[in-house]
């Protein structure tokens, strides 16, 4: 998978696992492709692909959404979850709490799939585990 488009095409018409993707592509600095997964549509997905990985990152919330008293006890707590979370791991970009996941440029259709529907289920499942810290 080298190509965001051709990426994009075959996943609108793919189903996995009984879900289907929607897929906008965003043009900007770097192309990237905004994709939802069914029945998970409240966490989008934002896909790259460079020489080396596709990137996938749902964003969970704004650091300004945590009660400031609890960051340092978010901070852990995200760091003990990384390992037992399947396929995704957390990180902060920017401003932001996300949770993301990578795979290999030379990944099957099906292996995107994957990472997609469990990374959209993992951040919904994340917000909800991750609650009391959230504003």
């Amino acid at each position: 998978m080298n190509n965001l488009q051709e990426l994009s095409n075959q996943l609108a018409n793919y189903e996995f696992k009984g879900h289907q993707f929607s897929c906008l592509t965003i043009e900007g600095d770097y192309k990237v492709l905004r994709v939802e997964v069914s029945e998970l549509e409240e966490m989008p997905i934002f896909l790259t692909i460079t020489e080396t990985q596709i990137l996938c990152i749902s964003y969970l919330f704004n650091k300004d959404e945590i009660f400031e008293a609890k960051q340092a006890e978010l901070n852990q707590y995200l760091l003990e979850l990384n390992v037992p979370m399947p396929l995704s791991a957390f990180a902060v970009i920017d401003d932001y709490y996300a949770i993301f996941g990578a795979l290999s440029c030379g990944s099957t259709l099906d292996s995107v799939s994957d990472e997609l529907v469990t990374l959209a289920a993992n951040s919904i499942d994340s917000l909800q585990a991750l609650e009391e810290f959230i504003k």
